[in-house]
């Protein structure tokens, strides 16, 4: 029989307590748990339809109830149909989004070095501050299982994990439900270990695979991934006659195609505590090696949801300082505008 959505609400608001406290889950937890302003009474014969229907027992005379594993069944598939839902819809505005940033962010270099004749780079942007939104899990096989973590800025990342025991759907999808209800919302950084020993022990004989999720979230999120960063304008070094000795301009050249300094260069600045404002390193006060004849002029662009990005120009010392922070704030104001459209 399908649920009404008032006898819905009050199987999820159930389950969610229950999975909470552990605790048979009585009408007045309930009147007070969701937002249909219902009497305790009216609650009492909802309850009572939904134990009739299979979807909750009541363990002890007197007691509360508890969801039976049909009433399992049934929050699961509707709470992974919204939650799949999110994912996909997440996905096409994100890769609709990164297209068109991957574009936005080439043509910004090479509209600096042009304005300003100097080189220039602009890093893609990373997420500061991992919230995590969801956690997904599927089997792929009796010991495999397929993680898809979803973060703040809608940052999507898959992880495939072996285990140790076999595990089938219906243990998959109690695991979703014990994650999600304790982790949605959390910072990696606010998972600690008092956390994780109440989830293994709520996960009971699966508290290992409990342990290798949590394992392959952090594992996810810190990954060291290489920065992609757009670079433009690097001929522009020839112009200027200080920067032309053959062994300097072959090294600057030589950093702006290898670009690991330069990764160090963003990390540095958006590690920065003031890293929203315009930096400016003369010379050897320069953190890449290459460029201790150059000045580099840094900004940090914001799109939100805590996606941060560097954008530098690098010229001689002589640089039009003026002319490079004008373009800078600029161009930080047209990130952030264009993006947000």
């Amino acid at each position: 029989m399908e649920l009404s959505e008032r006898k819905m609400t009050i199987l999820k608001a159930i389950v969610r307590n229950y999975l909470e406290t552990g605790e048979p889950v009585g009408s007045r937890t309930i009147s007070k748990y969701t937002d249909l302003n219902l009497s305790s009474a009216t609650i009492r014969n909802e309850m009572a339809d939904l134990e009739e229907m299979g979807y909750i027992v009541q363990p002890h005379t007197s007691a509360g109830r508890i969801p039976s594993d049909a009433g399992y069944r049934v929050y699961v598939d509707v709470m992974m149909e919204e939650k799949t839902k999110e994912v996909e819809e997440i996905k096409v505005n994100l890769l609709e989004k990164e297209a068109k940033l991957d574009q936005l962010l080439k043509q910004t270099a090479k509209l600096l070095a042009t304005n300003t004749n100097y080189a220039s780079m602009v890093s893609a942007p990373v997420i500061q501050g991992n919230r995590l939104k969801l956690i997904q899990l599927s089997r792929m096989s009796d010991r495999q299982l397929l993680v898809v973590i979803v973060a703040d800025g809608n940052i999507i990342k898959n992880s495939i994990i072996p285990l140790s025991e076999s595990i089938n759907e219906e243990t998959v999808l109690k695991l979703n439900i014990l994650l999600n209800t304790n982790l949605n919302g959390l910072e990696i950084e606010n998972i600690t270990l008092g956390l994780i020993a109440s989830l293994k022990q709520l996960a009971g004989i699966h508290s290992d695979i409990v342990g290798e999720v949590l394992d392959a979230v952090a594992d996810a999120i810190h990954a060291d991934e290489d920065l992609e960063i757009y670079t433009s304008g690097a001929n522009n070094i020839f112009k200027y006659p200080e920067l032309t000795d053959n062994n300097m301009a072959s090294s600057i050249i030589n950093t702006f195609e290898e670009k690991q300094d330069l990764n160090s260069l963003v990390v540095r600045n958006l590690e920065s505590e003031d890293n929203n404002g315009i930096r400016v390193y003369i010379g050897e006060e320069s953190p890449v090696a290459s460029m201790k004849d150059c000045s580099i002029v840094t900004a940090t662009y914001n799109l939100g949801d805590g996606m941060k990005g560097t954008i530098g120009i690098i010229g001689p010392k002589r640089m039009d300082y003026d002319k490079v922070v004008d373009n800078l704030k600029d161009v930080m104001h047209q990130l952030d505008s264009i993006y947000k459209k």
